[in-house]
């Protein structure tokens, strides 16, 4: 059930960013949300922020993928 779940889950992003990057609307991607949600283009704090959170998530599911636990 669960594999399912996710390929849906998958699938379906990838339909709405696909359609979001064809139609160029401003503002309707995945990027363009997390910029706009962490303010990367007109502050430092949030670049650093974003940096931290985003480097700090990938060597966490590093390490959960790899040793499969937390």
């Amino acid at each position: 059930m669960w594999p399912a779940i996710w390929i849906t889950w998958t699938c379906l992003f990838a339909i709405a960013e696909t359609i979001a990057l064809i139609n160029r609307t401003e503002g309707d991607t995945l990027s363009e949300n997390v910029r706009g949600l962490f303010r990367t283009h007109r502050s430092k704090a949030g670049r650093a922020l974003f940096a931290v959170a985003w480097g700090g998530f990938s060597v966490w599911f590093a390490i959960h993928i790899l040793t499969e636990s937390m």
